[in-house]
């Protein structure tokens, strides 16, 4: 008689889930230093074994000419598609091996799209399996684990099995087939070679950067006035504003400067004052997570999944990719709260808590079918690294905020008559801090409290200022306000926005943490908006999106939506034939443009219209004016190690300065002048 095979995700997920399903103890055996796990569960013989993410990749059935459009592809051992799968063979030919001596088998991957993939894929590929029942749980707790197995679904989740797979298939056919036509184009035009790459949603998100960057740069500063009074109370110096705020026309402005200038003394016109109430906060989601995570503490959304995960799969956090803002009743909120009561810095917020007669969160709108909102599980986690101690300390805070009574603000505002001019002063305190009590010290709120006085007095002037300002440009995207874009628009999912955003900084089509879009990223939206605009189209992705949950809900078919997604594809890919070469020529330009921007150091400082380049030659790297031969200005540079442009010059001699990071070596920044005062001898090496 054989026994139950079930399959996780990772190794770390097998070792919790045996252990947890362990009548006694599992025992750890390895195939070639793959671990797996033997066990009893209810007297049944259990083994657990693991993959380690996606052990099959999407592949091209037949090799053939580097051509486009490809629709004939297959899945294949992940080692067989990508070199840097390699690891995934040895795990792959453990689960085949233990396939043999199965006669039931149960996926216990990740409940979401991509570990219903990944559970599918290995049932019919590795164990020539047609089905398998299925775990759906959202932490790693025994008690869950052993509730989710014994009452396991009878079959793998077919609707999110099929609307993953079709979302690879989808992903894939655009990746590759727009990407080679880019690639293609350039080499056609100019004979070179410079991969470039847009996606189903790459496209789109890079188009929403770049409008954004034309709309900052089409930005027009307006000047306005604006009215500062100072007067003195009791309590100090009370700042206050002219009621109009902002004044567009300066003989408006002015007007009013002449009725207050010279005055002595204000009268307090008005006291107003109003009370509110700030609700608690909604239990994180994903993207609320890593919004808050950015803002907090400036890790980006990709690490902030990673760290969440992290969390996950050591038990100490439910599952981070969901898009829910719930909490479930059937959650046991005091057994979390009690297990918390374990860390002391939790201790006497958790006892404050657990002594209401109710706990019941704040919950937000979104929902998410699978799971929950993020929330700890009250097992106490042992040596967490720097990073995920604070964001397991950010989900807990969150957690037990959620709980909190609504804070009580309130909002003074006082009205100071000068010549009948008014002018406000508004400050607002926390009377009752309710819930902020439990999320300190992530509460960031202006505290400003106003001097106490009556109506009708009299305020000493001590200044009345006129200032003259502009108004500024929206504001960049950073990766978490792109994330929430990405999110409102429905492109992407909860899992691969963060992805996405990494691959535009990978293809050089954006910089910097405030995202300004390069030469070559604006180049790239503005010819494919111009000759095949559908690629980056996001109400077309949009409505793919949507066709996949229709997929999920198994309202629509795979095949439908496949079929629907070539043609499409088709369609584009004609138009863009019929414009090739002038695609490729100009995203070519925009290409050598970027180089030499990300590689421009400076003005040549021995001709006149000339720029220094960090270039590669013969012998290696070098600086040399573009302007060669006319100009032969050259200077030389440590052969290896990063090495940057600033945007500065030397204090001494005027020259350009460069960053440099060699290997095992502090960070400098250098003259690149070898007669200035400044010059460090290291700069200059033997290459």
């Amino acid at each position: 008689m054989g026994y139950e095979l079930i399959i996780t995700e990772k190794p770390s997920s097998a070792k919790k889930i045996a252990d947890a399903l362990a009548d006694s103890k599992a025992i750890k055996k390895n195939n070639k230093g793959i671990p797996y796990y033997e066990l009893t569960h209810n007297k049944k013989d259990v083994v657990v074994a693991c993959a380690v993410g996606h052990v099959y990749g999407l592949a091209e059935r037949e090799k053939g000419a580097w051509t486009y459009p490809v629709y004939d592809i297959e899945w294949k051992p992940s080692y067989e598609v990508n070199k840097g799968s390699a690891h995934t063979k040895a795990y792959l030919q453990t689960i085949q091996k233990l396939a043999k001596g199965a006669d039931s088998f149960l996926v216990a991957t990740d409940y979401d799209i991509e570990g219903e993939v990944i559970g599918l894929n290995v049932v019919r590929f590795a164990c020539k399996q047609k089905d398998a029942k299925r775990m759906k749980f959202s932490t790693l707790t025994k008690g869950e684990l052993v509730k989710s197995h014994d009452g396991a679904q009878k079959t793998l989740d077919w609707g999110q099995a099929t609307a993953g797979e079709t979302r690879h298939e989808l992903d894939w056919y655009y990746g590759i087939n727009i990407s080679r036509a880019l690639t293609l184009a350039v080499k056609e035009a100019t004979g070179g070679y410079k991969l470039l790459s847009s996606g189903r949603v790459q496209g789109p998100a890079l188009k929403i950067v770049a409008e954004k960057e034309k709309e900052i740069k089409a930005f027009v500063a307006k000047k306005f006035w604006q009215i500062q009074l100072l007067t003195e109370t009791d309590k100090g110096i009370l700042e206050a504003w002219h009621k109009e705020d902002k004044f567009w026309e300066k003989d408006k402005a002015d007007e009013v400067m002449n009725k207050v200038e010279g005055q002595k003394k204000g009268k307090v016109a008005k006291l107003d004052k109003k009370e509110f109430k700030q609700q608690p906060p909604n239990p994180f989601d994903l993207t609320s997570l890593q919004t808050e995570a950015y803002k907090l503490f400036k890790i980006k959304p990709k690490e902030t999944l990673e760290l969440a995960q992290s969390l996950y799969t050591g038990g100490f956090t439910s599952y981070p990719r969901t898009s829910s803002q719930k909490l479930p009743a059937s959650l046991d909120y005091k057994k979390i709260l009690n297990g918390l009561k374990g860390i002391g810095d939790y201790k006497k917020k958790c006892e404050e808590l657990l002594s209401l007669k109710e706990l019941k969160p704040n919950e937000g709108k979104k929902t998410d079918d699978a799971h929950p909102a993020i929330h700890p599980t009250g097992e106490l986690p042992g040596n967490l690294s720097a990073r995920e101690q604070k964001i397991y300390d950010l989900i807990v805070k969150r957690f037990m905020a959620t709980f909190g009574e609504p804070a009580i603000r309130e909002t003074n505002t006082i009205t100071i008559d000068v010549n009948t001019e008014p002018f406000v002063a508004k400050g607002t305190l926390t009377k009752e801090k309710g819930w902020h009590h439990f999320y300190e010290p992530y509460v960031k709120l202006e505290e400003e409290e106003l001097p106490v006085l009556e109506k009708d007095s009299e305020l000493d002037i001590k200044d009345v200022t006129q200032h003259e300002k502009e108004t500024q440009p929206p504001n960049r995207y950073n990766p978490a306000s792109l994330i929430k874009e990405l999110e409102k628009r429905n492109l992407g999912t909860k899992a691969t926005r963060s992805a996405i955003i990494e691959n535009l900084y990978n293809r050089g089509y954006i910089k910097e943490e405030r995202m300004e879009v390069t030469e070559l990223g604006m180049k790239t939206e503005q010819v494919l908006e111009k000759y095949i605009p559908d690629i980056i189209d996001v109400e077309l992705t949009r409505q793919f999106e949507e066709e996949m949950e229709e997929i999920r809900k198994k309202k629509t078919t795979r095949e439908k939506v496949l079929d629907k997604a070539k043609k499409v594809l088709n369609d584009i890919l004609k138009k863009f034939d019929t414009k090739k070469k002038e695609v490729g020529k100009e995203l070519s330009e925009a290409n050598r443009t970027t180089i030499n921007v990300a590689n421009s150091v400076g003005k040549c400082p021995n001709c006149d219209e000339g720029m220094l380049i960090i270039r590669k030659g013969k012998y290696g790297r070098f600086i040399g004016c573009n302007k060669y031969p006319d100009c032969k200005t050259i200077f030389k540079v440590p052969p290896k190690g990063m090495l940057k442009p600033t945007d500065h010059l030397c204090d001494e001699c005027g020259y350009p300065v460069v960053y440099i990071k060699e290997f095992k070596q502090k960070a400098r920044e250098v003259c690149i002048n070898p007669k200035c005062p400044t010059w460090d001898p290291k700069y200059k090496k033997k290459s």
